[in-house]
């Protein structure tokens, strides 16, 4: 099959970066119904999974935590068998839906030297991601997650700001880090929760262009204080025209 389109959403904490990954995934399978789509919510908050109304019953770290702790009481198999027992468990870690599959990355802890192990957790995410045509991966807050190269392969780099000064730094310090040790092809910004369209000549993301201004949603207020599907967001919602503004320049509808 062709490469697999993956697309990374990263920026500071309280921005919405959450409820735009779920707003991709969610364009993603109106506009591909046959196409294989997998959400990876790589934040440790899992917070993602609300926004789906996916319901995680295991996570990638809790596979690594019980693979870990056999060989804490003294389990003495090789580490290739505990390495394929991983493989084998991250399928049960996934949670197939209408339309798209979801796989949570969990709290990664440093807990021994297991180094082989979590390496090869991180592969598992490139493993999963060749079998699917897109994958959307919604980024913890800040560059920790670039920094341990969760988001090594990514062919899209989708950075969220709001209109602050700080946002504008952050996702500049983010892409600083992601041209040292990020793959990517793509880049592009999206301003999130604009309060007024006079602000658009203002806000500085230079030398990253801006794909789209979304402006305050009062819908996506209200879903996000009930914990509702993003699918049920009505489709002229602002945040739902932004986004699919932002992936048509991105080349991905």
């Amino acid at each position: 099959m062709s490469k697999s389109v993956i697309i990374a959403v990263a920026g500071k904490g309280g921005v919405g970066k959450t409820s735009l990954s779920a707003t991709i995934v969610r364009c993603l399978v109106e506009a591909y119904p046959d196409k294989k789509i997998l959400a990876i919510d790589a934040d440790p908050a899992v917070g993602l999974s609300t926004a789906l109304g996916i319901d995680v019953k295991m996570t990638i770290d809790d596979i690594r935590k019980k693979i870990i702790a056999s060989v804490d009481e003294g389990d003495t198999r090789g580490a290739v068998e505990l390495l394929n027992e991983a493989k084998f468990r991250i399928f049960d870690a996934l949670v197939e839906t209408d339309g798209y599959s979801f796989i949570a990355v969990g709290r990664p802890e440093t807990a021994g030297c297991y180094c082989k192990i979590n390496s090869y957790l991180k592969e598992v995410i490139s493993i999963l991601s060749d079998e699917f045509d897109y994958v959307v991966i919604d980024g913890e807050a800040g560059i920790e997650q670039i920094n341990r190269r969760v988001m090594e392969k990514v062919t899209h780099l989708l950075l969220i700001t709001d209109p602050s000064k700080k946002g504008c730094q952050v996702i500049n310090t983010i892409k600083g880090v992601a041209d040292s040790l990020v793959m990517y092809e793509k880049i592009g910004a999206i301003v999130n929760r604009l309060p007024d369209d006079s602000l658009k000549g203002v806000i500085d993301t230079s030398p990253i262009e801006i794909l789209s201004y979304i402006s305050d949603d009062k819908n996506l207020s209200m879903f996000d204080i009930q914990g509702e599907n993003i699918f049920n967001l009505p489709a002229d919602s602002n945040v739902v025209k932004g986004v699919k503004e932002a992936l048509n320049k991105m080349g991905v509808l």
